[in-house]
């Protein structure tokens, strides 16, 4: 996968290419950043120097968009030598440039993971949600 190719490179201008102009990445359920913090919250999870590898579990495309679903991991020692593991299933969107290269437009790599502040938010004291509230949103600032 070109992402993994990128992300495991340690370059974070080769892990930048893979990403559109006006791309956006969710770092954490429930956060959402573009421009030069995209850049820094994926240099965050690249500078711990643990590979990525992933599996693409469906690809559906519509001319040149993509959803992708992605599950991966994240396995082995941290720069500290403790060891590190983390994973999911990404819920990602790409477009292809004029180019023919596919990039990020949105990079959610929690999936449905839901910020534990906005579960609280919506659910109103009886636990379920009330009734008209819209669904969680996510838009950079």
């Amino acid at each position: 996968m070109v992402f993994a190719a990128a992300f495991n490179s340690g370059s974070p201008r080769a892990l930048a290419r893979v990403y559109d102009r006006r791309a956006l990445f969710v770092p954490r359920p429930g956060t959402c950043v573009t421009g030069q913090e995209l850049t820094a919250a994926n240099s965050a999870f690249q500078s711990s120097g643990v590979p990525i590898s992933v599996r693409p579990r469906h690809t559906y495309v519509a001319d040149d968009i993509a959803l992708l679903i992605v599950d991966w991991t994240m396995d082995g020692p941290g720069p500290d030598g403790g060891h590190v593991h983390l994973e999911g299933t990404a819920t990602d969107v790409a477009r292809r440039g004029a180019d023919g290269l596919w990039r990020y437009l949105i990079d959610n790599p929690f999936g449905t993971a839901v910020a534990q502040d906005t579960v609280r938010a919506a659910f109103n004291r009886s636990g379920s949600v009330p009734p008209g509230s819209p669904p969680p949103t996510c838009s950079p600032a």
